[in-house]
């Protein structure tokens, strides 16, 4: 596979992870943390970090946008939920350190 094609599916396939995350509202980041290691948060942190390495800067607001698909804010109000205490105990013990 040549690197323009393999580029090609990574990408198509990181399109289809953020219409997932943004589809799978129910999901909370903390679950995100606790069953794989990186949330919604940790995605829009890698993105603007590749940007910036390409010398494009995009400001952490605007690459959460990217991922959640509307302002953070709005995103948090309509879907966060507080974290049961379940689910920080989990977090916890896991001492995730956000990819």
């Amino acid at each position: 596979m040549d690197d323009k094609t393999r580029t090609e599916l990574e990408a198509a396939a990181f399109r289809r992870l953020v219409a997932h995350l943004r589809e799978r509202t129910d999901v909370q980041n903390i679950d995100l943390m606790n069953l794989a290691g990186f949330c919604r948060n940790c995605l829009s942190r890698w993105y603007r970090e590749e940007a910036e390495k390409k010398g494009i800067p995009i400001p952490d607001p605007k690459a959460r946008e990217v991922v959640y698909g509307m302002p953070y804010d709005e995103w948090k109000a309509k879907y966060q939920k507080d974290a049961s205490g379940e689910q920080k105990r989990a977090f916890d013990k896991a001492q995730h350190r956000h990819g």
